[in-house]
């Protein structure tokens, strides 16, 4: 329940490619909660490209700048306010472990991801800060699961899945629970399959 001393959750509209709104945003959040204990980093980018020829730089650039320099930008802000037993949780992709063509931006976004993710963990560690990655299926948003055809379709690996569907948000929501739990020890990146 929300009270006017101490809200329980915040919207914050803005631009995750702008490094002084990713700063801005946890400033903002950490004199709104009065501190900060879990950092969720769970924004992305991706656009069905067809292949790397129908690739335009600038596209790259917003793959790049929303996947990368704003999961880098928030958790730069982040850390000075995290304590032991606080815990980082980025969203990552199965493309970063099975890429698709048509997503090779995207993929590649998500496999820097678990890179960061790993090295990070391996940096905050011995503060007592846990780093994890949840690498979620692949659900086709409604960008991504439309050809430039306009016909909708599912991504390769959306069809690979066990129950042949995209993962719902709330199937997910388990796996970040578990990973915030303050007394938890575990390798970095998980996969939700």
């Amino acid at each position: 329940m929300d009270s006017p001393s101490r809200p329980s959750r915040r919207l914050a509209a803005g631009d995750l490619r702008e490094e002084d709104y990713c700063t801005d945003l946890v400033s903002s959040t950490v004199q709104d909660l009065g501190g900060l204990d879990i950092a969720v980093l769970n924004a992305a980018y991706q656009e069905n490209r067809g292949g790397l020829e129908n690739l335009p730089t600038a596209e790259f650039d917003r793959v790049s700048k929303t996947n990368l320099y704003g999961l880098l930008w928030v958790a730069r802000a982040a850390i000075p306010h995290l304590r032991p037993g606080s815990s980082i949780i980025s969203t990552t992709s199965i493309q970063a472990f099975d890429p698709a063509p048509n997503l090779i931006d995207y993929a590649m976004t998500k496999a820097a991801q678990v890179a960061f993710t790993k090295a990070l963990a391996q940096d905050l560690g011995a503060r007592g800060i846990r780093v994890n990655a949840v690498a979620r299926p692949d659900r086709p948003g409604p960008r991504s699961s439309r050809p430039r055809s306009g016909r909708r379709r599912c991504p390769r690996s959306v069809k690979t899945l066990r129950w042949a569907r995209a993962g719902q948000p709330a199937e997910l929501a388990p796996a970040y629970v578990f990973l915030a739990r303050q007394r938890l020890r575990t390798s970095p990146v998980r996969s939700s399959r």
